[in-house]
């Protein structure tokens, strides 16, 4: 657990991953599919702890670049030609260590939820160990496009010059269901289903699977 911990603080100041010329997008490597699947079965509780132990429409205050969706993703693939995935996950890493910072932050020591949200924030913190051991050190020292290097910015600022127009509110249960569809489309290589390919970054399917699960009586 050291050994993680100094990578995940190590790569916090590292400027991203994007590569100059084109290069084959590899799958996501097998070491990642554990950590990855451990998160999800924790993020599988999100609605229990994140819905019925706040209170009805309680929100918190978030940059509004840390409110990720499919779509901001779909749109930086449209916007970026041949952007590369792994530039996509290490913002992904970088978005949600600051959403679970702030959702913690708001919880008292005897919170019902602040249990669960420490254990995932540990948990994920597992990941973006094993994400940064699982490719070579040049490629988290790559120049970003500057679209990706623009929000990159804004996540890393300081609250305290961050203009009030870029504060946004939002649900803890929206922004764990952000981070649970959009890990599934950036790491889709281990959520593969034995039946039939599933488009885990179209909302779409995200919209079937909760009316699947929440079936009108």
């Amino acid at each position: 657990m050291v050994q993680l911990s100094t990578s995940v603080y190590l790569i916090g100041g590292l400027l991203g991953l994007f590569l100059l010329s084109p290069v084959p997008v590899d799958p996501t490597p097998a070491s990642m599919c554990t950590p990855l699947k451990t998160l999800n079965n924790s993020l599988s509780h999100r609605r229990r702890y994140m819905k019925h132990n706040f209170p009805i429409d309680y929100t918190i205050r978030v940059h509004q670049k840390e409110v990720f969706k499919l779509s901001n993703i779909n749109r930086m693939r449209l916007q970026v030609e041949g952007l590369d995935d792994l530039v996509l996950q290490r913002l992904w890493f970088q978005v949600n260590q600051g959403v679970l910072k702030k959702i913690i932050r708001v919880m008292p020591e005897r919170h019902p939820s602040r249990r669960y949200t420490t254990e995932l924030e540990r948990r994920f913190r597992d990941a973006e160990g094993v994400f940064v051991q699982s490719h070579p050190a040049e490629l988290f020292q790559q120049e970003l496009p500057e679209t990706i290097q623009e929000t990159w910015d804004h996540l890393t600022e300081e609250s305290d010059r961050v203009p009030e127009s870029s504060w946004r509110l939002a649900s803890p249960k929206s922004l764990l269901d952000n981070f649970c569809h959009t890990m599934h489309c950036l790491f889709s290589d281990c959520f593969a289903s034995t039946e039939a390919q599933q488009d885990y970054c179209g909302v779409s399917h995200w919209r079937k699977r909760r009316k699947d699960s929440h079936p009108k009586s």
